[in-house]
């Protein structure tokens, strides 16, 4: 039995990733860490609940105290650190917590699990630390080029700087105390769970709605998508057969601009619409949705393009993308539509002044 710990277990990707190890690997026992901000959600989990191999703890991961306890008490022989504030907008209007959580709190964990591991130095070959990281620390493409894992950094927002400050903590880490860590840093994911402010889910609800679609800028900056299930496992694999020390590119090979994809959940909306009397019922629309897209002013440092490449992952571990965009977008929109309840939950109440907000990425 591993004994892995998950910090931001309970957000979007943390949460599909749980799902994923307790379906894959139902000997491992799974220990949820999360603070609960207003991304995390035990709605997401609430099918382990009953589950002995599974516990949630609701903290923060600059909590050192609270980390020295789990590490201890539980005996951690794994890390998956998910947890961090993850939206772009949100760091430029408030960059402190970002700070706070992704470079303070990466800092926490890899303290916590330096004490706890390295016994003369070196650590067991059962344990791990494994960083999920961003493809944004690396700035922006032109139209041609992927990142790679030696691109040198170039952040261009506050998440972005907190996400590439974390990964130089979870490199040094390795360099200076031999703790056996690993990285991986992924492009855009979307799927199920992903919270409304993000730009899919947003054009998903929004769209059913009859709401504006707002479109940053010209709607033309370009990211490669994931589907989160890809992503799952790939950190799987990475855990299996990564290399302490190591950096793994994660992408989808789903280069897609903005507004083709606004487009794409219009058309997709629409055409389940036509086909299901109950679903066209539930949300009565005249015309096409695409009807609803609106051009609003671009935020400040808007990257123009990302794009990885996966082949590193590919050629040493044998992981690749299993979902092109257009199976992982309408199983997305699937989901969304049988899934209401879920997101009328997070979208009303005190989420609402976040929803209102009309995030997207």
């Amino acid at each position: 039995m591993r004994r892995i710990l998950i910090t931001g277990g309970a957000g979007f990707i943390g949460s599909n990733f749980v799902l994923h190890m307790r379906s894959a690997h139902p000997e491992d026992r799974i220990i949820v860490l999360d603070k609960l901000t207003y991304a995390g959600n035990l709605d997401n989990l609430k099918s382990l609940s009953n589950d002995p191999n599974y516990r949630f703890i609701r903290g923060d991961i600059g909590d050192f105290n609270l980390l020295e306890d789990i590490f201890t008490g539980e005996d951690i022989d794994i890390v998956v650190n998910f947890a961090a504030e993850s939206h772009v907008d949100r760091s430029i209007l408030g960059p402190k917590a970002f700070i706070e959580t992704n470079i303070l709190g990466t800092f926490a964990l890899l303290e916590a699990a330096r004490k706890s591991w390295l016994k003369d130095g070196k650590a067991p070959e059962d344990k791990k630390f494994l960083h999920v990281s961003t493809d944004e620390v690396y700035g922006s493409l032109g139209e041609t080029g992927f990142f790679v894992e030696t691109t040198p950094y170039s952040p261009n927002s506050p998440y972005a700087a907190s996400k590439a400050s974390s990964d130089h903590l979870v490199r040094a880490y390795h360099h200076t105390y031999g703790l056996p860590v690993l990285t991986t840093n992924c492009s855009n994911n979307y799927g199920p769970f992903q919270f409304p402010e993000k730009l899919i889910p947003l054009m998903i609800i929004n769209a059913l709605k009859g709401k504006p679609l707002p479109v940053y800028g010209d709607g033309k900056n370009v990211r490669d998508w994931l589907y989160v299930g890809d992503h799952c496992t790939a950190i799987d694999t990475v855990l299996s057969k990564g290399r302490p020390g190591e950096t793994y590119n994660v992408g989808g090979r789903n280069e897609w601009k903005n507004i083709d994809i606004v487009s794409l959940v219009c058309d997709i909306i629409d055409e389940k619409a036509a086909g299901d009397k109950k679903l066209a019922g539930s949300y009565p629309f005249n015309g096409k949705r695409k009807s609803l897209i609106e051009f609003v002013k671009d935020r400040p440092g808007h990257d123009r393009r990302y794009a990885i490449d996966c082949g590193r992952i590919e050629r040493e571990l044998g992981w690749s993308p299993k979902f092109t965009f257009e199976k992982g977008i309408r199983d997305t929109v699937e989901w969304y539509i049988n899934n209401r309840p879920w997101w009328e939950g997070i979208i009303s109440g005190e989420y609402l002044e976040y929803y209102k907000l009309q995030y997207s990425r």
